[in-house]
């Protein structure tokens, strides 16, 4: 017989509140990798 779920209230009230509010927005626009600068100068050993 398989183990019953354990009832977690946390769960629970998370769950209801993401129905009603939806999908949120992100806080911060997630920028490609492509378009970011570099957060390190290469060297020119690395480049070839």
């Amino acid at each position: 017989m398989p183990k019953k779920k354990k009832f977690e209230a946390k769960k629970e009230v998370r769950k209801l509140a993401r129905e009603r509010v939806g999908v949120v927005p992100a806080s911060q626009v997630i920028v490609p990798k492509s378009s970011r600068k570099p957060k390190y100068k290469k060297t020119g050993e690395e480049e070839g």
